[in-house]
């Protein structure tokens, strides 16, 4: 069965860190690319970042550029989005998506508060 979950999501203050991991199982993540969306109440879902099938390269919305970090460990099966100095505007439901030529899977979201 193939599925995506999300964790570490939560409260956090202007200014905190979380760390966001997505935990894949029934395929194998080394060959997927790995991104992060999220989506804010009453906003389109929009994409965060990207990390290619060998983590060897990534990209960035220009919002999250300098403050935000996408890894994966193939070994593991997992992905993970460090989130650092954040702001209220982060606040959304986070979601991972794996993409390769021929599929395409989402996982449920987890949601991020950023307030004070």
């Amino acid at each position: 069965q193939v599925q995506l979950v999300e964790s570490g999501g939560g409260l956090v203050q202007p200014g905190g860190s979380l760390r966001l991991s997505c935990a894949a199982s029934g395929f194998a993540v080394t060959n997927y690319f790995m991104s992060w969306y999220r989506q804010a109440p009453g906003k389109e879902r929009e994409w965060v970042a990207t990390i290619s099938s060998s983590g060897a390269n990534t990209n960035y919305a220009d919002a999250v550029i300098g403050r935000f970090t996408i890894s994966k460990d193939n070994g593991k099966n997992m992905a993970y989005l460090q989130m650092n100095s954040l702001k209220p505007d982060d606040t959304a439901v986070y979601y991972c998506k794996a993409t390769n030529v021929n599929r395409n899977f989402w996982g449920r979201g987890t949601q991020i508060t950023v307030s004070s």
